[in-house]
């Protein structure tokens, strides 16, 4: 089965009136963890990811939620080592922003599971490049056809892919 229809099979889209994180309003929400959680989905998503990135970087980025379980899942596969991008400095404790090690010059691929306008991933890419880090991917499980892809294109990051956009979906 198709990833497309394994999203669709989930249920993780939802129709009413729904504010996203960009604040944005919407009639669509992607309940991405619908999907996140699943055994098979998350199987099938780390198998596109695979087929679609060159392999020629040294660390997978997850952005704090949601790409978590993605770059934990790809990480297993592959063998490489994984990095977690927190949104706001922790607390307590380092204070970190990077949980796990990442080094200057290190190459990464970044995972983001739904974008929209792109903003938590371009905050995310921010951290990883101040940090020393050099974004070779990017791939989104979802896109939702909002202006993220050409965003991030504009702003010179042309190794963007997308595993599934809104519209194949609904």
């Amino acid at each position: 089965m198709k990833l497309i229809d394994m999203i669709k099979r989930s249920n993780a889209l939802k129709v009413g009136d729904f504010t996203l994180s960009s604040g944005r309003k919407s009639r669509y929400y992607m309940d991405k963890y619908l999907f996140e959680t699943s055994p098979k989905i998350l199987k099938e998503i780390v198998k596109e990811i695979i087929s679609r990135t060159t392999g020629e970087y040294d660390k997978i980025a997850g952005l704090e939620l949601g790409g978590v379980p993605l770059a934990t899942a790809l990480s297993l596969f592959t063998d490489k080592p994984f990095i977690i991008i927190r949104k706001k400095e922790k607390e307590y404790g380092t204070k970190a922003l990077i949980e796990g090690s990442m080094n200057e010059g290190d190459k990464v691929l970044i995972i983001e599971d739904v974008t929209t306008t792109g903003h938590t991933l371009i905050q995310g890419i921010n951290i990883i490049e101040e940090n020393g880090g050099i974004i070779k991917e990017i791939i989104i499980v979802v896109d939702r056809e909002e202006g993220a892809i050409e965003r991030l294109r504009e702003m010179g990051y042309i190794n963007v892919k997308v595993l599934v956009r809104l519209n194949e979906i609904i």
